[in-house]
């Protein structure tokens, strides 16, 4: 798996995922859980995964998924340097 670093400057950025689901025993209930990693907006491949695992291994049905994202690293903020200077 690449560094955190290379996804970021690959466009990767922080994703939040606020999950609302169902208490298998309760299903009245409604359970809170925050998931957070480095993903692509706006296709979010690594929360679909993780959803796609949820529904296929979890017994709490989802109810809603509140999603925030940020970019941490964009292209004005990543500049090569132009000179080295070496003091001694």
């Amino acid at each position: 798996m690449p560094s955190s670093l290379l996804r970021q400057l690959s466009g990767y950025g922080l994703t939040t995922a606020h999950i609302l689901y169902r208490l298998p025993d309760h299903p009245a209930l409604l359970q809170s859980f925050v998931w957070q990693e480095y993903d692509l907006a706006p296709e979010f491949p690594e929360l679909t995964g993780f959803l796609e695992f949820w529904r296929r291994e979890i017994d709490g049905a989802l109810h809603s998924v509140s999603i925030a994202h940020r970019g941490l690293i964009g292209p004005a903020e990543c500049r090569i340097a132009a000179a080295e200077f070496a003091l001694n």
